[in-house]
């Protein structure tokens, strides 16, 4: 009886205890999420952009956007971070640490998507091109009609991937002092002596890809029946 009462009692006590940080933590992953949601909203068209200028046959876009993916997909996101944060200032062009983190995480999210939408677009068989051709469509109505919106639909398992390793990459704001969910349990374990926080942490990680992973299997079974409708 000693034995259960005394694991009750710490149950209890862990519980109590879990409770008071919770919010602090809740705090904190409100944060993760605004930059996650921001850089979300911002890398995936201007991947799409940047992917266009990929296949171009203009040269300098072609360039630019060749040399702008092979810079930030070949440097430390964190890397990347630090210099927006610290090294942009020095140019007399300062954020504080959200924005930097959103600059930073859409400039390098965006450079990943671009490659994602470029192996998707270049997957479609050429003949969808001459078919929209010998119809009378233009390059661009191609593209917007008929090309991009098959491109999405195969594309969205790698962008799954990636959206889910950008709510883990939302730790690393921690860097530049921002008071996301990781930072809010790292305080509340050296505050405490007590890594209950990181598991809390690590378990609010594990929902924000749960929800994340129904979503996008749900809208690729969307995607999937349309384009069996349409077919």
């Amino acid at each position: 009886m000693d034995f259960f009462a005394k694991a009750f009692t710490e149950i209890l006590e862990w519980i109590t205890y879990s409770g008071g940080i919770m919010p602090a933590l809740l705090k904190g992953g409100l944060v993760s999420l605004r930059v996650f949601i921001l850089t979300l909203v911002l890398s995936l068209p201007l991947g799409l952009v940047v992917a266009l200028m990929r296949i171009s046959k203009i040269a300098p876009l072609k360039w630019v956007s060749s040399t702008y993916i092979w810079i930030l997909r070949g440097t430390p996101l964190l890397l990347q971070l630090y210099f927006v944060y610290y090294g942009l200032p020095s140019m007399g062009i300062t954020f504080d640490g959200i924005t930097s983190a959103v600059v930073a995480f859409t400039l390098n999210y965006a450079a990943y998507f671009a490659e994602i939408y470029r192996g998707g677009i270049e997957s479609i068989d050429r003949g969808q091109y001459e078919a929209a051709k010998a119809l009378g469509f233009s390059g661009g109505k191609t593209m917007w009609k008929i090309i991009i919106p098959q491109t999405l639909s195969r594309i969205i398992p790698p962008i799954t991937n990636e959206t889910i390793t950008l709510v883990k990459d939302t730790a690393l704001i921690t860097a530049i002092s921002v008071s996301e969910l990781l930072r809010a349990a790292k305080g509340a374990v050296n505050r405490d002596l007590d890594t209950t926080a990181f598991l809390l942490a690590a378990l609010l990680y594990l929902f924000f890809t749960l929800i994340l992973t129904i979503i996008f299997k749900f809208t690729e079974k969307r995607c999937s029946r349309h384009i069996r409708r349409e077919s």
